[in-house]
């Protein structure tokens, strides 16, 4: 069989590829003559150029449909690595500690304690404690008289020198109404200065016109503010002792308190804007109270802690003033912070430098490892390097009292920072490295 095949337009190169493609669909043995006689509205020729134009379109859909599927594949890839991160989040372990039982060696069952928590069997006790610090008050028990006596001939029992002693722990909790009778004097003399009756002075109490001793608001505020009951609750105890006090009292007067504490604040901040180093954070804080241009209850803890001192904020801003404000006037000091983005406001003139916290540098490499497990080798080569700073670090603060030896170990966790600097730049600048470890 012959086939006479005319070009149909003028793109030799397009149909030098057609005839091409049909000698090899004929498989050889089909001759293909090009004749310019050859009918111009041949539908073998026509069908075979159609075709051959239409492999550019479905070659480009081939090549975004594989684009696509990359892309999909990249971000199945990222959710599974979210998706892992959020596991590790809500039901993975909350610290990196381990337990007692960890650190045991031997099988499973040599770790298993016999008991969940307190004494184990077969361990030796501590004994009761001592309790020195508590008040003794004695307490005498006597055999009623009628029973000091033989039950056999009659004869008394007479005292004998010393008594068996047993102690226990007492708490004795009552509320009782406090009635002050302050008394009155009249005077003797005709002095017309003088007043004619004078009486006794009512003692302090930090609410003057108050209906709650001081020692109740001691009380209030302990539960309140260092155990972290709600007031109503303390409120429903009291009620058990006969006391039936109102919220609105105590609401009103932790409000008039309040201002008691000022110059305790006051001095607390001057102590903390004059140290060299501070730890800073912020976290949510709920406050129930709306006030103008903000919709919501969320308010933020701030804290900024030194050696001596911590200092709380809170505000209902999240914002970079925070932390203008507070180290407004300090002139110099360093601030170990985690990587927010508003403290680097304070960078600004150089008078305070930021110290990033290695602990959520090594979480990022931890988060990764999980999330991305073909990535586990390389991150956790990262982790090591971090643990390795804070070995170095441990031997560094532990030569504080020997100048020498503090300025090498110094030396050398300065060189480990500097090591882990050219690496990390190395590896960024590295274009085969993988994408996902940059992230």
């Amino acid at each position: 069989m012959s086939i006479d095949v005319a070009p149909a337009l003028e793109d030799k190169q397009s149909y030098s590829e057609l005839l091409t493609d049909i000698n090899e669909i004929s498989g050889g043995q089909d001759s293909v003559l090009q004749s310019g006689n050859a009918c111009k509205n041949c539908p073998f020729n026509k069908q075979y150029y159609i075709a051959l134009n239409e492999r550019g379109f479905w070659k480009a859909q081939h090549g975004r449909a594989r684009k696509r599927i990359e892309e999909l594949e990249k971000e199945n890839k990222e959710l599974k690595a979210k998706l892992r991160m959020r596991e590790q989040q809500l039901f993975g372990k909350k610290t990196e500690k381990s337990t007692k039982n960890d650190k045991l060696g031997g099988s499973e069952k040599e770790k298993k304690p016999k008991r969940n928590r307190g004494q184990q069997p077969g361990q030796a006790g501590h004994g009761r404690g001592k309790h020195k610090g508590l008040e003794v008050i004695e307490q005498t028990t006597e055999i009623p008289e009628e029973e000091r006596h033989c039950k056999i001939c009659g004869l008394p029992f007479e005292d004998f020198p010393g008594t068996e002693d047993s102690d226990d722990i007492v708490v004795d909790v009552k509320a009782y109404k406090r009635r002050i009778k302050r008394k009155r004097y009249k005077k003797t003399c005709e002095c017309p200065e003088t007043p004619g009756i004078i009486t006794a002075v009512k003692p302090a109490k930090l609410i003057p016109k108050g209906i709650l001793d001081t020692s109740v608001w001691v009380k209030i505020i302990l539960d309140k503010y260092y155990l972290y009951r709600p007031t109503y609750r303390f409120l429903r105890e009291l009620q058990l002792y006969g006391a039936d006090i109102s919220q609105g009292t105590v609401t009103g007067g932790l409000k008039k308190i309040a201002v008691l504490f000022d110059p305790i604040l006051n001095e607390i901040e001057t102590k903390n804007k004059s140290a060299f180093h501070w730890h800073g954070d912020e976290t949510r804080w709920q406050v129930f109270e709306l006030i103008e241009g903000k919709e919501t209850y969320r308010w933020y803890l701030w804290v900024f802690a030194t050696k001596e001192t911590v200092l709380y904020i809170l505000d209902p801003s999240r914002s970079a003033k925070v932390p203008r404000n507070h180290f407004a006037k300090v002139e110099k000091g360093i601030l170990s912070v985690d990587r927010y983005v508003v403290y680097k406001v304070l960078l600004e003139g150089g008078r305070i430098l930021l110290a990033y916290c290695w602990a959520h540098q090594r979480r990022d490499f931890l988060n990764l490892a999980r999330s991305y497990p073909q990535l586990e080798g390389w991150a956790f080569e990262w982790v090591e390097l971090v643990g390795e700073l804070y070995r170095l670090n441990d031997i560094r603060v532990s030569k504080l009292g020997n100048a020498k030896a503090f300025k090498e170990s110094d030396d050398n966790l300065r060189k480990a920072v500097d090591e882990m600097q050219q690496r990390f730049e190395q590896e960024l600048a590295d274009k085969k490295m993988n994408g996902e470890c940059k992230a």
